[in-house]
């Protein structure tokens, strides 16, 4: 997974603003990844003024509402992409044409095989979940 992390996200209005030559250089490496048959899923991310953090911190659900003022970085949006290798993921996420205040994470998704086989059988038992979930492998 490729998480973009676009500095002053954190504080940014709920307003979708965006510059139009950014966005066709950033679709056009979209259907790159796409053509290239290693695009799984991608997404954008409202600002987190427009979004809710629920914390458990206290034993109790607590809702706050954003903006997060103590949020130093934030997500923009994510792709998952399949392919051999993280170095494969990096030299993917090298070709972004992500502007100089951009940084992306790349990060492994979680496979079934992670897991020890105990917590395999658990999450077994939930195979309505795994199919949204989990990747078997």
């Amino acid at each position: 997974m490729m998480l973009m992390i676009p500095k002053g996200y954190e504080t940014a209005g709920p307003e979708l603003d965006l510059p139009a030559d950014a966005v066709a250089k950033m679709m056009a490496y979209n259907e790159e990844l796409r053509a290239a048959g290693v695009l799984e899923a991608l997404e954008g991310l409202h600002p987190p003024s427009a979004g809710a953090r629920v914390s458990f911190a206290s034993g109790e659900p607590v809702v706050i509402d954003g903006p997060f003022i103590e949020a130093k970085e934030v997500l923009g949006g994510f792709w998952i992409i399949n392919v051999p290798t993280m170095a494969d993921a990096i030299e993917w996420a090298k070709r972004c044409p992500a502007s100089p205040n951009e940084t992306i994470e790349v990060r492994k998704i979680q496979q079934m095989d992670d897991y020890s086989e105990e917590i395999q059988e658990i999450v077994k038992t939930y195979p309505d979940v795994l199919e949204k979930g989990i990747k078997r492998s």
